[in-house]
């Protein structure tokens, strides 16, 4: 890939697991960041641990060479909260924008169950015709809003919630403004489908709107336990079903391939919620920063 085009980032999940605090509790947030820059990356995004003050937080990243590039966030449109979703979102966009950041990674949360007991694959919600409405529009205002500090808002497709299958993100893209972008997750769309095929054709497809990548593999064998047992989402990080690039069944080398002919410029962000204790972080960084010198020559 053109290394002039692509920064190369880590998520802090694989050391402190924002929607299960316990896994990771040990690790700080100090030893989160140096082992980060210590892999290998100068970028990640936004976890639990890391400190709100500005300047705070900008010194410690300083010291090892990182930089923000990206945040989660939660919307609720589907619910009907909007106006406390676009308020939350504004303090989240200028908090970003302090730090530098081009990009917010929005979830459309209403009704998710990726942070409950329910099975995974059996009870993730789906959205009316008026939910539709209430969510799609209420993105466009993101846009808008996020425009004004020069970010753009990228749309995080996620197993569990309502825009989570290729045909929910074709309805989401297709209803939104072009200015609406698209955080094109692979261990998320493998998940889903448990197909390669569906990861390139949701690739193909939305390339050109298509804003932050994140660079997640899955094991297949935890992905049959996860469906045939009926586990949760939760259930199913605890039991491994992701990983990093490069460890797990996903082929990403046509996906590099792909985002470098599109010209795609941006982050590439490693990011595989696992448990600390079971694989190690730093250990598991280094496996993927290895991996992306070796498949995609960055």
């Amino acid at each position: 890939m053109n290394r002039d085009h692509i920064k190369l980032a880590i998520a802090p999940i694989g050391w402190t697991n924002d929607d299960m605090p316990e896994l990771g509790s040990e690790n700080s947030f100090q030893q989160c960041i140096s082992e980060m820059a210590l892999a290998g990356f100068v970028g990640c995004e936004v976890g639990n641990k890391y400190p709100r003050d500005i300047a705070q937080l900008k010194k410690a990243l300083d010291l090892r060479g990182l930089q923000i590039c990206n945040a989660w966030h939660s919307t609720f449109f589907a619910k009907g909260h909007h106006q406390k979703t676009l308020d939350e979102f504004t303090q989240q966009v200028d908090f970003l924008y302090s730090l530098g950041a081009k990009v917010i990674g929005c979830s459309e949360q209403s009704m998710s169950i990726q942070g409950t007991t329910k099975a995974v694959y059996d009870e993730k919600p789906e959205f009316s015709d008026i939910e539709w409405t209430r969510v799609t529009e209420g993105y466009n205002q993101l846009a808008e809003i996020a425009a004004t500090r020069g970010i753009s808002v990228a749309l995080h497709h996620h197993m569990g919630t309502g825009i989570q299958t290729p045909a929910e993100i074709d309805r989401f893209m297709s209803a939104t403004n072009d200015n609406v972008f698209l955080l094109f997750d692979t261990g998320h769309i493998y998940c889903s489908e448990r197909s390669q095929q569906s990861v390139m054709a949701v690739l193909e497809k939305h390339i050109a709107r298509i804003k932050h990548v994140h660079l997640k593999d899955c094991r297949d064998s935890k992905l049959q336990r996860v469906k045939e047992e009926k586990l949760s989402f939760l259930d199913g990080v605890r039991l491994g079903m992701f990983t990093v690039p490069g460890d797990g069944v996903i082929d990403f080398k046509p996906v590099f391939e792909l985002l470098d002919s599109s010209g795609y410029q941006g982050w590439m962000v490693v990011e595989a919620e696992q448990d600390p204790a079971i694989a190690n972080p730093l250990e598991y960084a280094l496996k993927a920063r290895q991996y992306l010198r070796d498949t995609a020559d960055i």
